[in-house]
Order: structure tokens, then C-alpha cells, then sequence
């Protein structure tokens, strides 16, 4: 490296973001994650002992990832080449393996390729690397916020080792912000400042397990508030709440995040949990989350798991999609809170939704039979000279508008597809099909 290029390093690192600085270079410096790094956990032993395979981290912004590749850069005897799947194409990944190949031939010193954001890589940018993560050209280390296990390829998953990060707590942010209010060198340590117990809380609480999040808020406050007469920077928790205004939520309207919220309030739904329902729905709406998605899962969950237990969920449902496109929002959370909550109080049934399942898997499955003569339309042409229709009974004019005949083709009598719960409206139906059946 020449003069220019140390100098520009340093200037570059200088001015980098607190959080960037602020980074820890060793595993006696790094915080959180214990269940994967502690002290004995495989991960740490195989970073101690330089004995690192592939491997993918996996896990919230802000939580380690980048920062666990950069410390197993920095304890690796092997040479630490890193790429971006964002910048960075095929050609890019040949230019690393190819010098990867002379290294490991010329001085037998592995390497270990670092792509943060690796779920970015199509599939012929996936299918490039395969060959050489696989014969041990390069020691791949992935970083991604998305379930490797949909977005990364099959092959490389099974010839990686995959780490999941889990948020912060809100004592290891708070630890990390005051490590960086002490260093002197990376941190905040230069200048002289009091930070309210108040503030810390609320930039912990906000940052949501993301130390990104808490340290950018935490530079700002300091670099934009004066001293006073002393020279101290005194931070407030007016000025916290300046710097660090909306929690941060991890929420991807592609990702994990958003399947895994929607299945949370469906789940809550079904179960009953009004509380859990109106949780779930209130983390959509903040996280922006298209309100029509979310008023046609609550439509297909009063269908599918309320049923004719309460036939009037659906109603409620529909009335709630037409308000909130009526009205839009904000104001369309609250006829969305309101449908979600009928819908996760009513009585439930999923026999309607069996009992069609069960009907389509029969058609799809079975010589079922044709409709029955009696049951044919007569009404056009000669097909009543042909016997369609002869034989059927018209219920209105029999008592209480009900006559016993067959409905089903031949190969089918006698089998059930509804099957009634005794919840709810569900039970005045399933005793009026027994009554019936036993006329």
C-alpha cells in the first residue's frame, strides 16, 4: 500500500459513521449473540482455532453479522477477500477464485470470501460459486437478512454451517452505547458528555436490537447539540426522542419478516386472542404493509376458520375491505381492528373450508359418476323426452319445503363432505340436518 492509499484508508475510516468505527476487531470486544459465540460455543472455538468452514449469518440489520466476518478477517491466518452481492457480479466472483487458485498454489494459504447481502445473488451468480465453495477453493462466509433456506441455493446451504443472529437486547445496546461514549479513539470519547439514564433508555428501546440504529442516534445527538458554559454536551431525553423518532422494525414487504407477522395474526385469529390480533395488525399498519393484504386475510380467515359458525364475520370482513377503499387510511385501521377482532371472537368452524377441500380432492381422485337423471336440466330443447329430469321431487311442494331424494351421482350416496360443529350458528345448522335426516 503507497502513502496516498494509507492516507485515503485513514481519512475514509475517520469519517465513517460511528457504528462503523465503532466496530469490535476481536471476539473479547464483540457483545450479544451468546448463544452462538460465547465462550465454548462451536462457533467461537472454530474462530479461536482458525478452523472456520463455510458458513452463513443469518439475522436482523444491525445485529453482527458484517462484524463477525470482519473479526474472523482479523484472527485468519487464510487471506480475507469480501465482495458485496449488491456491486458485484459474475465476474467479480472469477476474479476472486482465480486468485484464490495462485494462492493456494504458490504459498498453499486458503482464502475466505465474504459477501455481505449474499441473498442479492441470482441463481447463475449462486451457481458460479458452487464449484469452488465446494472443491475448497474459497471458505465462503454469507451474510443475509433473509431465510437462507429460501434464498440462498440448496447446495450451498448443505455445504455451509448456518448461524442465526437474534435482535439485541436492550442491555447489550445499552452497553455498546456507552463503550462508545468512553472510546477515545473510534467513539465519542473526545468530547465531554452527559447522557440522561432516560435518553440511553428511550435510544435502546427505539433501536429495536438493531446497534446500527442506537449508535447513529447516538452520534447525532452529540455532533448536533452545543455545550453549555462548561463545555459539556448534555443529552436529554428531548433530545433522544429527536434524533431516534420511529422504532425500527425489520420488515421486508418480501421477506421472512412479512410472512412470518401474517401467519402471527392469522394464527391469533383462529386462536381467539383478540390482544395478540390487534398486536400483530398494529405491527403491519406501522410497518406499512398494504392494508388490502391485510383486509383479505382477515376475509379468507372469516371463511376458512369462522365459517357458518357465525356467518356474519364474512359480512363483517367484506364491509371492513369496501370501508378501508371507501376511506383509505389512516382512518381505515379502525374498521380493520374492528373486523379482525369480530373475526377472532366469533365462534369457529373450518367445516365449510374441509368439507371443500375434501369434495376437490373426490373430482380430482375418483370416478365420481354423472348427475343423475332426475337432477339433469330438462328446460331446453327436447331433453325431457330424453328422461332428464324425470322423477325429481320440487320441494315446495312437499311439507316445510323438504322431500328426501338423492343429490349425488351414484358412485357417491352416502357420503358426508359438511360436517357441522355444535359452535356457535353452526349448531342450530347441524341440528337441523339431523332433524332432516331423520324425516
Amino acid at each position: 500500500m503507497d502513502l496516498f492509499s494509507f492516507t485515503a484508508e485513514n481519512n475514509i475510516k475517520s469519517s465513517a459513521p460511528l457504528a462503523d468505527r465503532m466496530r469490535p476487531t476481536n471476539l473479547e470486544e464483540f457483545i450479544g449473540q451468546k448463544h452462538i459465540i460465547g465462550k465454548g460455543k462451536l462457533l467461537y472455538r472454530a474462530i479461536q482455532a482458525d478452523k472456520i468452514s463455510s458458513i452463513i449469518f443469518y439475522g436482523p440489520p444491525g445485529t453482527g453479522k458484517t462484524t463477525l466476518a470482519k473479526i474472523i478477517a482479523n484472527t485468519t491466518e487464510k487471506y480475507f477477500e469480501q465482495l458485496n452481492a449488491v456491486t458485484s457480479g459474475v465476474k467479480d466472483i472469477r476474479l476472486v477464485v482465480d486468485k484464490s487458485k495462485e494462492r493456494l498454489g504458490m504459498y498453499n494459504k486458503k482464502t475466505i470470501l465474504f459477501i455481505d447481502e449474499i441473498h442479492r445473488f441470482n441463481k447463475a451468480q449462486q451457481d458460479a460459486l458452487l464449484p469452488y465453495v465446494e472443491n475448497g477453493t474459497v471458505i465462503l462466509i454469507g451474510a443475509t437478512t433473509e431465510n437462507p433456506y429460501f434464498e440462498v441455493n440448496k447446495a450451498l446451504i448443505s455445504r455451509s454451517m448456518v448461524f442465526r443472529l437474534e435482535p439485541l437486547n436492550k442491555e447489550d445496546i445499552k452497553q455498546i452505547m456507552l463503550k462508545a461514549l468512553k472510546d477515545k479513539e473510534n467513539g465519542l470519547g473526545m468530547f465531554e458528555v452527559d447522557i440522561d439514564k432516560s435518553a440511553i433508555e428511550h435510544i435502546a428501546n427505539i433501536a429495536n436490537g438493531d446497534a446500527r440504529i442506537a449508535l447513529n442516534g447516538l452520534e447525532l445527538g452529540v455532533l448536533t447539540t452545543p455545550p453549555n458554559e462548561n463545555g459539556v454536551i448534555k443529552i436529554t431525553l428531548d433530545i433522544a426522542q429527536d434524533c431516534v423518532q420511529k422504532r425500527a422494525l425489520k420488515y421486508e414487504k418480501n421477506g421472512d419478516e412479512h410472512y412470518d407477522t401474517i401467519s402471527a395474526f392469522i394464527k391469533s385469529m383462529r386462536g381467539s386472542d383478540p390482544d395478540a390480533t390487534l398486536y400483530w395488525l398494529a405491527k403491519m399498519i406501522y410497518a406499512g404493509e398494504d392494508p388490502k393484504f391485510i383486509a383479505r386475510r382477515i376475509i379468507i380467515c372469516a371463511s376458512e376458520d369462522v365459517g357458518n359458525a357465525d356467518p356474519n364475520a364474512l359480512n363483517v370482513a367484506v364491509s371492513a375491505y369496501q370501508a378501508l377503499d371507501f376511506i383509505g387510511m389512516p382512518e381505515g385501521r379502525i374498521p380493520l381492528a374492528q373486523a379482525a377482532v369480530y373475526v377472532a371472537t366469533a365462534p369457529k368452524s373450518n367445516a365449510c373450508y374441509k368439507g371443500i377441500n375434501k369434495a376437490l380432492e373426490d373430482i380430482k381422485n375418483i370416478e365420481t359418476g354423472q348427475v343423475p337423471m332426475h337432477l339433469r336440466d330438462a328446460s331446453y330443447k327436447s331433453a325431457s323426452k330424453i328422461g332428464h329430469g324425470k322423477g325429481y321431487k320440487y320441494p315446495h311442494n312437499y311439507p316445510n319445503n323438504y322431500v328426501k331424494q338423492n343429490y349425488l351421482p351414484k358412485n357417491m350416496l352416502g357420503i358426508k363432505y359438511y360436517k357441522p360443529t355444535d359452535n356457535g350458528y353452526e349448531k342450530y345448522v347441524n341440528e337441523r340436518i339431523n332433524k332432516l335426516n331423520k324425516e
